[in-house]
């Protein structure tokens, strides 16, 4: 409880720490299972228009192919190395059946599973993942060798067929992207280091500062209509 409200104080005396803790307790959850460090920069403002529509547009999904993907990438200023090294964050959590679900049964129109998906996992997800709407919402880990392990199993899996969302395995599409893939596969410390250098440019995107922004009172709205 001292803990508690000592937060408490410190976000009523200053609104930007809830979001400076948000980052840090990301950042957290990489290092705690295992995976590299990186500074994380605090105080930052937030912009002045909400727009939940759009900011889900500019990010990536699981449907997008590669190449909508690192477009959208590198709208940012990120390269297709900064794709393949973030997209390694999928060696932790988990993801609902509907966002791989199509690769299972009726892959394009094919009455077969996806011919890129490895056919005993694709087997295995069946059994998660029913073809029926109620299983739509659940949940399969996205590496399953190692779910809660930050480490390179995720690209192992990719090496091979074994990644779970089309987007991913998408990656070995790509002759120079697979190359990367392959590296981080055989060397997790160079993917380590690639992880931490993304993370600390996608921390660098948009960055607002002076009256070119605010500090939002609640963290999902501008402050006028708050």
């Amino acid at each position: 409880m001292i803990v508690k409200y000592g937060v408490w104080a410190a976000i009523k005396n200053d609104t930007r720490v809830a979001a400076s803790l948000l980052r840090l307790h990301f950042h957290d959850c990489f290092v705690n299972s295992g995976g590299p460090n990186w500074g994380v920069a605090l105080g930052r403002r937030d912009g002045l228009t909400a727009n939940l529509k759009a900011a889900n547009t500019n990010l990536p999904s699981p449907f997008d192919p590669l190449k909508t993907i690192i477009d959208k990438f590198s709208a940012v200023g990120l390269d297709l190395k900064d794709v393949v090294a973030l997209s390694g964050a999928h060696t932790i959590g988990l993801a609902q059946c509907f966002t791989f679900k199509h690769r299972l049964f009726d892959y394009k129109g094919t009455g077969q599973p996806d011919p890129k998906l490895d056919s005993s996992l694709a087997s295995s997800l069946k059994t998660a993942c029913p073809n029926v709407d109620k299983s739509n919402t659940n949940l399969n880990s996205l590496d399953m060798v190692s779910t809660y392990m930050f480490d390179n199993a995720y690209y192992k899996n990719l090496v091979n067929n074994a990644g779970l969302l089309e987007s991913d395995q998408a990656l070995m599409s790509d002759p120079q992207a697979a190359s990367i893939v392959k590296d981080y596969s055989m060397y997790p410390y160079l993917f380590f280091n690639d992880f931490a250098t993304s993370m600390t440019k996608l921390g660098n995107i948009g960055v607002i500062t002076g009256i070119n922004g605010e500090v939002r009172m609640k963290c999902g709205k501008i402050n006028r209509l708050s």
